[in-house]
């Protein structure tokens, strides 16, 4: 096992660079990818960084010029042979081929997209705009880096021994967190957290700690890297991206209202009926619910991640029970923000109701809180959205207004044709 304090101590961005690979990155982008290359390969998206904690100086923290260096690193990278025949030849939910070979040969050849960086401020404007199946693959390495150039902003600041004691105590913190987490019975968890991740080899040491502590509870990360390096499951349906980009490219109200479906459609042609999990947060649950076709209604599940979580759950067991269906065979996923004490709660709540399962993100792989002065690498909120497609920009209204992003207008116009009404403010920790 890596000693990640003397890394950290000794190591040299060459050898140790922020992202190591294209597969250093989440498993459902990969899989949206796909359906992208073959459904909307042409469409100009441009993606942007998004800084929701504006008390987070990034531009005064990360140094430009090492910012560059690690974007220019990731432009340099392709698959590797071993890469390609893990992504070719492993199972992934039960089905072999699970990327397509024109998929595979585009992507064996790819490269990423050009960027622009620009200081505003204390804050860095970074945009990537090309082709929506390139510049997708730009999101979850561009977090990445940023997170972790922030952690070592701080961490260059210590010695040795401070940091060989910082992380003696995070190792402990999160093993405690973890022994807890395995006192419940049934329970279902995986790892989402390599978008604001502390570092590569703190998230490689987290999976390895659930391993070691959950066995076949922990069912796998969202990694493609360190699935693929630790024999592990990869994780991970669908996200926002999809209803967001095919609702910009409507041509009118109609086709709006429509466009979430059309994503699934899509995506339940591309998958022959598997990984069917549903999203229903873009422009609000209630309004899915509500305009939803009942085939929908037999899929395996749902995925929570904005808004309050119980009344989330609530409404899909609501909508579920409507349609004929019952809801004890169905899977809930929640993945909004979790620590423990809320895994807990939601997981007493609900079992026996609902399947129950897990996506501990960035308070499994960032949590660092109280273990430096002034919380100086407390996890912050830093998101890379999709913000326009061949030139209309995107919306995402959510289920937290909290998360709303897109010009005022247009959210506006979304909230009109969804029918979206007064929504409850949550807190956006992370």
């Amino acid at each position: 096992m890596v000693d990640i304090a003397n890394r950290v101590w000794n190591h040299k961005w060459k050898i140790d660079p922020i992202v190591r690979s294209l597969i250093d990155t989440d498993f459902y982008k990969l899989l949206m990818c796909q359906t992208v290359f073959r459904n909307k390969p042409d469409t100009v998206v441009q993606f942007s960084l998004i800084n929701r904690s504006e008390n987070v100086p990034l531009a005064k923290l990360v140094d430009e010029g090492e910012l560059r260096e690690q974007l220019q690193h990731v432009r340099s990278l392709s698959l590797s042979r071993g890469e390609s025949t893990w992504l070719r030849g492993n199972t992934f939910y039960g089905k072999r081929q699970m990327f397509r070979p024109d998929f595979m040969q585009w992507f064996e050849g790819l490269r990423l997209p050009d960027y622009h960086l620009e200081r505003r401020g204390d804050q860095y404007e970074l945009n990537f705009e090309g082709t929506w199946p390139e510049v997708m693959l730009w999101e979850i390495p561009a977090l990445s880096i940023l997170m972790e150039l922030r952690s070592r902003a701080v961490l260059n600041k210590m010695d040795h021994f401070e940091l060989q004691v910082l992380y003696a105590r995070a190792m402990a913190k999160l093993w405690e967190k973890i022994e807890t987490l395995g006192k419940l019975e049934n329970l279902l968890i995986a790892d989402f957290g390599t978008r604001r991740r502390h570092s590569f080899l703190w998230q490689d040491w987290a999976v390895q700690a659930m391993v070691e502590a959950l066995g076949p509870k922990f069912l796998g990360t969202s990694n493609c890297l360190i699935a693929k390096n630790r024999d592990l499951e990869a994780i991970g349906t669908n996200g926002h991206e999809l209803p967001m980009v095919y609702s910009a490219l409507a041509e009118s109200d109609e086709e709006l209202l429509q466009a979430p479906y059309d994503v699934l459609s899509n995506w339940h042609d591309e998958h022959e009926g598997n990984l069917r999990i549903i999203l229903p947060d873009t422009y609000g649950s209630d309004s899915f619910f509500r305009n939803a076709p009942e085939w929908l209604a037999k899929w395996t599940g749902i995925r929570i991640d904005s808004g309050n979580p119980v009344a989330g759950a609530e409404a899909a067991i609501k909508w579920w029970t409507s349609c004929g269906e019952n809801p004890a065979e169905k899977l809930v996923i929640f993945s909004d923000g979790l620590d423990v004490d809320k895994i807990v709660e939601l997981h007493q709540q609900f079992k026996g109701r609902v399947k129950v399962s897990f996506g501990w993100g960035t308070m499994l792989t960032n949590d660092f809180r109280d273990l430096t002065d002034g919380d100086q690498l407390a996890p912050f909120s830093l998101v890379c959205k999709a913000v326009s497609a061949n030139g209309k920009p995107t919306v995402k209204l959510s289920d937290n207004p909290n998360k709303a992003s897109g010009p005022e207008a247009e959210i506006e116009r979304y909230r009109r044709v969804f029918n979206v009404s007064e929504q409850k403010a949550e807190p956006v920790l992370v």
